[in-house]
């Protein structure tokens, strides 16, 4: 059975949880027993959080039902008059006899009500503040995790045979506008012979492990990459999109130059990819995953030129119509990369960049962006869907894929499939 308190039993209760609230949200610790001395843990620090947040919208809801029917109780009392006595206060909070302002009879003065009324106001609003403090205090501890998090992620880094076999599974971390490099070498960082010039050359002489390797493009410094090892041969991982850790609407020289982390979301960078493909050109894989984990796969040639065609991609006519382009440009059949800073798509009234996210090569906006939003639930609104990341060809312009990956590889016969 659920039970009414009374208006001094509300108060009380009040000022003595908010008293508790105050010494739980004070920033002087409580001694730990010295037997056991441990400091809490993320989960624990998270469960009182969010039971101080419980608590402080029970005490709110309790203090607005209490006052609304004190309010009541001084509505009937205005109605009724000084005259009523004996039954008809039935359900007042009782008080004590002494109080000025009370009856001896029974008679409970308006003044008096009034008084509870105000002083469960200012309870209100305290408890209310400290609502927000606790809030607050839990938006601070997540910020906190997250550090922690990509803390752990650079420690690890310098773990034994992190850079192993495989390809290691990535943390949740905050968004990285630049490109995150390994604290530590990769395999073939510290070998006296000369680095190879992509993953395939390194496929070649006989790596067929999967992994975090330096290469060095003929006129280009070295740099890390991963490369991933098929019984088709070498092929670098130039984009990857799976848990939405990492902020992909970024300005033209962040897509230039790359960023994220290498072992979960990034974007390896338009002039390193440039460095790879060079003049010969190669193969573009474009692995495709929905809500359902369905998966997709495509392959087709490319030539990426460099920046002063804001490397552009030049397309055979199947590809030119999947990406969005239906006519041929000065340059032929070619599509120059944007963002939101620097539009060269094929829409002149319109920035697709900007209206949509992130950079791409669009068309005319509507045929594909793999580097749009992340979401990880699907939006109810249509306009916010299509912000999203999408392949029209496959699922359709307002279907939000769930997970992305592009790789290129240089081949002799670049117009192989």
């Amino acid at each position: 059975m659920r039970c009414s308190p009374t208006a001094g039993a509300a108060l009380m209760l009040c000022a003595a949880t908010a008293g508790l609230l105050r010494a739980q949200a004070s920033s002087t610790p409580l001694p730990e027993p010295p037997e056991s001395p441990r400091f809490a843990s993320w989960e624990e620090m998270n469960v009182l959080a969010h039971g101080l947040l419980q608590l402080g919208r029970g005490l709110h809801e309790h203090v607005e039902h209490t006052r609304r029917q004190l309010g009541a109780l001084e509505r009937r009392l205005a109605a009724c008059g000084p005259t009523c006595r004996g039954s008809e206060t039935t359900g007042v909070p009782p008080v004590h006899p002494h109080s000025p302002g009370i009856a001896i009879g029974g008679e409970v003065a308006p003044e008096i009500l009034r008084d509870l009324q105000t002083q469960l106001k200012v309870q209100n609003g305290r408890i209310q503040q400290l609502f927000l403090k606790v809030a607050q205090q839990q938006r601070h501890l997540e910020k906190q995790h997250l550090r922690i998090q990509h803390l752990q992620s650079k420690i690890a880094l310098l773990a034994p045979n992190h850079l192993d076999n495989g390809v290691t599974q990535p943390t949740t971390k905050k968004r990285l506008p630049k490109m995150a490099q390994s604290s530590r070498l990769a395999p073939n960082a510290t070998s006296l012979h000369r680095l190879p010039k992509d993953c395939q050359e390194l496929f070649e002489d006989g790596q067929r492990q999967s992994g975090l390797f330096q290469i060095q493009p003929q006129g280009s410094p070295p740099f890390l990459v991963n490369c991933e090892m098929t019984s088709e041969g070498g092929w670098t991982v130039i984009q990857r999109r799976q848990d939405g850790s990492v902020d992909f609407n970024q300005p033209w020289e962040a897509y230039k130059d790359g960023f994220g982390d290498l072992q979960g979301d990034f974007w390896l960078g338009l002039e390193k990819m440039h460095c790879i493909t060079g003049d010969q050109g190669g193969r573009l894989t474009v692995k495709l995953q929905d809500r359902d984990g369905n998966a997709k796969s495509l392959r087709f040639p490319i030539h990426l030129g460099g920046e002063d065609t804001a490397y552009s991609l030049q397309l055979t006519a199947p590809v030119a119509s999947e990406l969005g382009v239906s006519v041929a440009t000065p340059n032929g059949l070619s599509l120059p990369f944007s963002t939101w800073d620097q539009d060269h798509d094929l829409r002149r009234d319109l920035n697709c960049a900007k209206s949509l996210s992130g950079g791409w090569w669009f068309g005319t906006c509507g045929h594909s962006n793999l580097n749009g939003q992340y979401f990880h639930s699907m939006p109810h609104q249509r306009q916010q869907r299509k912000k999203g990341m999408f392949w029209k060809g496959w699922r359709g312009r307002y279907y939000p894929l769930q997970a992305t990956t592009m790789l290129i590889q240089v081949t002799e016969d670049a117009e192989a499939s």
